[in-house]
């Protein structure tokens, strides 16, 4: 794709910053020049992001049934899965399973919840709480 060719269709995602890609210049080098977006990517982060917001509904929504630890919530929110988060905090699997129940979560001793709230850079005291208000939800930027 020529530089002059290089899609400019800004998407809600991007929020108006620009990504860098290659493109050919007039004498037929490769350069990096700066893309604000490409309507069919715009669209695919559109629908990713709106599986990712009903994750963390259906999250929120059972933590608030009792049926996972608050630790859940931030989780989802990033992303992750029990064994990545259990590569970033140093835990054994089993381990970060067990403390997405809600009665182990409410056990865990404060140097136990520190590495999750460093991790996740929140105070230790967020962790044990869900944002009441998920609406509008958290823009990829935002979502902690």
């Amino acid at each position: 794709m020529k530089v002059n060719e290089v899609p400019q269709q800004p998407g809600m995602i991007t929020d108006g910053r620009r990504e860098i890609c290659y493109a050919v210049d007039d004498d037929g080098n490769y350069v990096l020049t700066g893309s604000a977006g490409w309507e069919p990517k715009n669209i695919a982060n559109d629908q990713a992001w709106e599986i990712i917001r009903d994750q963390i509904h259906q999250t929120v929504r059972k933590i608030r049934a009792g049926k996972l630890s608050p630790l859940a919530f931030y989780m989802v929110c990033n992303q992750m899965t029990p064994a990545l988060l259990a590569k970033y905090v140093g835990f054994h699997r089993w381990r970060v399973r067990r403390h997405l129940k809600p009665s182990v979560f409410t056990k865990l001793k404060p140097e136990i919840l520190g590495r999750y709230a460093e991790l996740f850079n929140v105070p230790v005291e967020s962790l044990s709480n869900v944002p009441d208000d998920l609406e509008p939800m958290p823009s990829a930027t935002e979502i902690p």
